[in-house]
């Protein structure tokens, strides 16, 4: 388990105590199919995230339960939901797919909580009407990954799923090779996409654009009913408040990403969250060595969802989205004007972002090319993008660094774990590029007003020391596989804060490997 159990009994004891609501379902059959979920072979619970289990209001009792693994599982449905898979279409890697929908998803219903509504789904649990050619299930190896992705987006603070459970079975199920079955509980607010517009658009069904569209800003985007003096809008006016909402939380998305170097691979339209959360973890990486041009993606041949092209990808999803509510708002000047606020806000968000990462209280003239010249440094040697940031706040001149070093990190990032200092400039192969750079920095930085351990402290506190890097999650994943689980506990503790050195972690912080760059994830992934 992530944690141990917690002995006291707070929270519901059961499933059946939970208060149940299903909004998602009272929005009618054109939605989704309802059915049930199809039982695994000897299912076994591998893990609980006690974070999304105290989310909910699950007790320790609840959590041992048969009835939860029986819920988590597909066993059985949830009582008080209401068991269905949703339909929705899609663009994908810039094609028009056309119908799509929940192919090895079912959502069980929604969890009325303290903490708020929750929709509980299950990844894996068996084949649905929109399943095409596949077989609805998961792997382990894939559901690892995800259950692994959602906890590190959330401990780095970018919205996203989350992930209550992790249930392997004794299912054989193929795909370049024989595996066993997985199923992920995922928990969101809502898993409704861009796609999920898309479809009625594209099937001339105005009013359902409309009847969803309705549904989301209710329950999710509240503040698009009134204008700014809290009068009540035009309906035609809610739709591009509505608009301008979801382009700003998806820019602020993306900065999210960028930032950390996070790449996600799918970012097709029926994978882009209407709440402008990271949703369905398919493909996705964490950069190593830096290229603007990563692709995180063995299946993306084009380079289409690279790191540099994630933004312009996202303002491309969400014209297509714009697109389909042109069918109720016929204002295209209006809904042009929404998708404007995609750069301003995206820009905006990159520079509080990396004046962060860099330690900059405030925002001067020239910062713009000092950071745009660091990311030129990095790209011509490839440096390690998280220890280029986490480094950083050690360089040479500007710290205690060796005390610092130590002190906040245990010799983490140094690599041998000996507590010697890496220098910041041993990160490049080009050396004097390097160098320079940091001179440029360091006369920065002595414009600022505030103390060096303010500004280090700040600096570690956005610049994580442990990353989800591929060569870390398929040791999981083997380990997983074997049936050892202490390493997905340790991992899933070490990213719920990946900001705070652990002692006798040190492995988990080092440099990734030369035989890391040889791992390959695609859409089976």
């Amino acid at each position: 388990m992530t944690s141990p159990l917690n002995t006291s009994r707070q929270g519901v004891d059961s499933f059946s105590a939970l208060s149940t609501n299903n909004s998602f379902a009272a929005l009618g059959l054109e939605f989704f199919t309802r059915l049930p979920t199809t039982p695994l072979k000897n299912p076994r619970l591998v893990d609980v995230n006690q974070d999304v289990a105290a989310l909910l209001g699950f007790s320790a009792l609840a959590q041992k339960s048969p009835e939860f693994l029986s819920v988590v599982s597909g066993a059985a449905p949830m009582p008080g939901g209401d068991t269905l898979a949703a339909v929705y279409s899609g663009h994908q890697f810039g094609v028009w797919a056309g119908q799509l929908g929940d192919g090895r998803a079912h959502l069980l219903g929604e969890i009325v909580a303290p903490s708020g509504n929750w929709e509980l789904q299950l990844k894996g649990a068996g084949m649905t009407p929109y399943s095409r050619m596949g077989d609805g299930r998961a792997v382990l190896r894939s559901s690892v990954r995800e259950y692994l992705a959602s906890q590190a987006m959330h401990g780095l603070g970018i919205a996203t799923t989350r992930a209550l459970s992790l249930v392997s079975a004794d299912d054989p199920v193929m795909r370049e090779t024989v595996e066993t079955a997985a199923v992920v509980a995922r928990v969101a607010p809502s898993f409704v996409r861009f796609g999920s517009f898309e479809h009625w658009a594209s099937r001339k069904r105005p009013e359902l654009v409309r009847k969803l569209a309705d549904y989301v800003i209710e329950r999710f985007y509240p503040e698009c009913l009134h204008n700014s003096s809290g009068v009540p809008d035009s309906p035609d006016m809610r739709y591009v408040m509505f608009l301008e909402a979801v382009v700003k939380r998806t820019a602020q998305l993306m900065a999210s990403w960028q930032v950390v170097g996070f790449c996600h691979g799918v970012m097709n339209t029926d994978n882009m969250s209407i709440l402008g959360l990271t949703l369905d973890y398919g493909p996705y990486g964490f950069m190593d060595g830096f290229d603007a041009r990563h692709i995180c993606n063995h299946t993306d041949s084009n380079g289409r969802y690279a790191w540099h092209a994630q933004p312009a990808v996202a303002h491309w999803n969400l014209y297509q989205l714009a697109n389909s509510l042109f069918s109720i708002v016929p204002d295209a000047e209006a809904l042009r004007a929404a998708l404007d606020q995609f750069e301003p806000t995206f820009l905006q968000a990159m520079q509080t972002r990396m004046s962060q990462k860099l330690g900059l209280n405030t925002w001067q003239a020239g910062d713009e090319a000092l950071i745009d010249d660091l990311w030129s440094v990095m790209q011509s040697s490839h440096a390690d993008f998280s220890m280029t940031f986490r480094q950083l706040a050690y360089a040479p001149g500007l710290t205690d660094a060796a005390a610092a070093q130590v002190s906040h990190d245990l010799g983490g990032t140094v690599g041998d774990g000996s507590g010697a200092l890496r220098p910041f400039i041993d990160l490049f192969l080009d050396r004097d590029a390097a160098g320079a750079w940091l001179a440029r920095y360091q006369d920065r930085v002595t414009l600022e007003s505030v103390p060096w351990q303010q500004r280090v402290s700040g600096m570690l506190a956005v610049n994580p020391l442990y990353v989800l890097r591929n060569y870390l999650a398929q040791q999981v994943i083997e380990a997983t596989q074997r049936g050892n689980f202490t390493e997905l506990g340790e991992m899933m503790t070490l990213l719920a804060d990946p900001f705070t050195a652990q002692a006798g972690m040190e492995r988990y912080a080092a440099m990734p490997p030369h035989w890391a760059s040889k791992i390959e994830v695609s859409c089976s992934s």
